[in-house]
């Protein structure tokens, strides 16, 4: 039927299995605000909640930017550009996405109730940002970077300044690699007249940026780990990050993209389950 195939092509245009990148953060949220393991009920609806938004964020994503992406030889193969999908579909699948993410939300506690309409707005908002400012990264990383929180908020109720150093963290994570990513896109931004990092101060000071953007990181999840008084397990996490992301600027320069996918995709999933895997370990073990 023509209705699963666009469903199946929707998957595909949004990546739905990229929802592991900011999924073992908002996991490791969950557990710092348990100390240890959450309800299962908690966990499966926060996970709910971190599908359902990402999907409506990445859908919405498409919508708003389809014409861009049919300019762009790099995107012009995307569903909507390529006639594969239409907007309505995809603009449809938005609201369903979005509905089921207010739903979910309403099942941990009030207060991620009624932060479910800002949460929504963060994620959303993203998709216009490159046409107003050159720092749309950092709310991208924004959008990514209140997965931590809003997780603590779901096991708790209510929000402790500590668990801000890991959204930061993330938020930083995110606009760095994001920052790297569209380094691809800098001529096709410039003649568009879209804002990013890299068409404002060319690649080679984006990628600087983005490695500050990822020092920083690494420095507040020392910060992170110290607040919470956790052991020699998560630093050694911390580290095996800072080498993961030595290695991801290492497979790419201003003079050679070609890995690009390969650093954007395969190292940053990496890297937030391994994060996830010691932090749970330093947890468990800590107690």
């Amino acid at each position: 039927m023509a209705f699963f195939r666009n469903v199946r092509v929707t998957l595909e245009m949004i990546k739905w299995e990229h929802s592991i990148f900011a999924l073992p953060f908002a996991l490791t949220g969950a557990m710092l605000a348990a100390r240890g393991i959450p309800h299962a009920q908690q966990l499966a609806w926060i996970v709910v909640c971190m599908v359902t938004a990402r999907s409506a964020a990445m859908a919405f994503n498409r919508w708003a930017d389809a014409d861009i992406d049919a300019s762009n030889p790099r995107t012009a193969m995307r569903a909507i550009p390529a006639g594969l999908l239409s907007r309505g579909f995809v603009g449809g699948f938005t609201v369903v996405m979005a509905a089921l993410f207010l739903v979910a939300a309403s099942q941990l506690n009030r207060l991620t109730l009624i932060l479910s309409p800002v949460v929504l707005l963060v994620v959303l908002s993203y998709s216009y940002m490159k046409r107003i400012t050159r720092w749309s990264h950092v709310v991208l990383g924004i959008a990514l970077g209140i997965a931590p929180s809003a997780a603590w908020i779901a096991v708790r109720g209510s929000l402790d300044p500590r668990i801000i150093l890991l959204t930061a963290a993330v938020m930083l994570w995110v606009a760095g690699f994001d920052v790297l990513y569209s380094c691809q896109d800098v001529d096709h931004d410039r003649r568009e007249g879209l804002f990013s990092v890299p068409s404002t101060f060319g690649v080679s000071g984006a990628f600087w940026i983005a490695r500050l953007m990822h020092v920083a990181m690494l420095t507040l999840l020392l910060l992170l780990a110290h607040a919470f008084g956790l052991g020699a397990i998560a630093y050694a996490g911390i580290a095996a990050v800072a080498l993961l992301l030595c290695y991801e600027h290492m497979i790419v320069s201003p003079g050679d993209l070609r890995r690009m996918n390969a650093a954007f995709f395969t190292m940053n999933g990496v890297i937030s389950v391994l994060y996830f895997l010691f932090m749970a370990a330093a947890l468990m073990l800590h107690k």
